[in-house]
C-alpha cells in the first residue's frame, strides 16, 4: 500500500480507503463486513470511508463494531452529515442543530472519541454556510474532529467554505467527488482550485458503480443482483453508463489493463490514482477478494502513453463538462 497527505494537512492516508455505502448493513451482514474490514487492515488499507445516512445509519455501527479492538490512532475513519437520519425537520441538513447533534450520533455508533475527517455531505441551501462553519469549527475545537472535508459541493461553495475555515482557525482539507475514466467534471474547475487551496480529492465511484470492470457487455443481460440489473435480469438503458456505446468502448480498454499486469476495476483505480490532487480512492467491497483485487492498483504508474491510448479509446463517452458536476448535486 502506498499513502499519500490529505490535501496540504500533515495526515497520511491510505491510497486506496475503504468505503461501506450500499454495503454495510444493506447488503451484508455484520461477519462479512467485519471479515471486509480486517481484509482491508491485512492489505494496508489504513482509511475507512462512511456516512451516518447509508443504511439508515446502520453503516457506521457495522463499521465501528469491526474496528473494534483496533488501536485507534492506526486508522483515518472519515464520515459525513446532511442527508436524513430520522423522520423529523431538523434530523437533516447542516443546520448547527443537526450537525452538533449528528457528529454525537456518529461517535456512539462508531465507537470512538473522534473522527479524523467529518464532511459535509452536500452543500446545505437553506442553511447560511456561516452557521454551518461555525458548527464545524466548534466540532473540531472540542477534539470530536481532525478536519473537515466536503462532497460534491461547487467551485464557489468550496472557495466560500475554505475562506471561513480560514477564519475560524480549521482546515478544510478535502472534497469527495465522483470521479473516474468516464465521469471527469472535476478536473477544469474543481481539481485547480482544490490545488490553490490545499484540498484533496477522496474519490468515489472509481469503477464507475462497476461499469469499468468491464462486466456489463453490449446487447447482454446484466449479471444477476448487480446494480445495472433489472428483477428480470435486463440492462438499466436509461443510465448514462449503460448506453451500448459506452459499453463498447470499456471492452476496448481490456488490452490496456491485460499489458499493464492488472484486472480491469485495478486498472480503473490506477487510474484515479494517477492524478495528483487526488488524495485517495474509495472502493466497496461486498467480499475481502474484492479488496484484494483493487489493492493491487496502489504504487501503480501508469505511462502517460498509456493514459492517452484510454482518452483516445473512450472518446468522446467521457463527461467533461464541469455543468453537468452541478446537476448532479441536490438543489431545493
Amino acid at each position: 500500500m502506498e499513502y499519500r497527505r490529505l490535501g496540504s494537512s500533515g495526515m497520511y492516508v491510505s491510497e486506496i480507503a475503504y468505503g461501506n455505502w450500499v454495503t454495510h448493513g444493506e447488503q451484508i451482514d455484520q461477519d462479512a463486513a467485519t471479515a471486509c474490514v480486517r481484509a482491508a487492515l491485512d492489505l494496508g488499507i489504513t482509511t475507512f470511508d462512511t456516512a451516518d445516512a447509508y443504511a439508515g445509519t446502520r453503516a457506521e455501527s457495522a463499521l465501528g463494531e469491526a474496528l473494534e479492538g483496533v488501536r485507534r490512532e492506526s486508522v483515518e475513519v472519515f464520515t459525513k452529515v446532511y442527508f436524513p437520519t430520522g423522520e423529523g425537520k431538523n434530523d437533516r441538513g447542516l443546520s448547527r442543530k443537526h450537525v452538533m447533534e449528528s457528529i454525537d450520533g456518529s461517535l456512539r455508533r462508531l465507537r470512538m472519541e473522534y473522527v479524523d475527517l467529518y464532511q459535509a455531505h452536500r452543500y446545505d441551501y437553506e442553511t447560511p454556510l456561516e452557521e454551518t462553519m461555525q458548527a464545524f469549527a466548534d466540532i473540531v475545537h472540542a477534539g470530536k474532529a481532525h478536519y473537515i472535508g466536503v462532497s460534491e459541493w461547487t467551485v464557489d461553495e468550496i472557495r466560500a467554505a475554505a475562506d471561513l475555515a480560514r477564519e475560524l482557525g480549521i482546515q478544510l482539507v478535502s472534497n469527495q467527488p465522483q470521479y473516474n475514466m468516464l465521469w471527469r467534471g472535476i478536473e477544469p474547475e474543481i481539481v485547480p482550485l482544490s490545488q490553490e487551496l490545499g484540498i484533496g480529492q477522496v474519490v468515489w465511484s472509481p469503477i464507475a458503480q462497476g461499469v469499468l470492470t468491464g462486466k456489463y457487455l453490449p446487447g447482454r443481460s446484466a449479471p444477476a443482483a448487480s446494480r445495472f440489473s433489472t428483477a428480470e435480469g435486463a440492462v438499466k438503458a436509461d443510465h448514462r453508463y449503460m448506453q451500448p456505446a459506452v459499453l463498447e468502448r470499456v471492452q476496448a480498454l481490456r488490452p490496456l489493463a491485460e499489458e499493464a499486469g492488472l484486472s480491469m476495476a485495478a486498472f480503473a483505480v490506477a487510474w484515479v490514482l494517477q492524478n495528483e490532487n487526488v488524495s485517495a480512492a474509495i472502493v466497496g467491497a461486498s467480499r475481502p477478494e474484492q479488496l484484494k483485487d483493487n489493492a493491487t492498483a496502489a504504487g501503480v504508474v501508469l505511462p502517460p502513453e498509456v493514459l492517452a491510448r484510454a482518452d483516445a479509446v473512450l472518446g468522446d463517452v467521457v463527461e467533461r463538462d464541469p455543468a453537468k458536476v452541478e446537476s448532479f448535486l441536490e438543489r431545493p
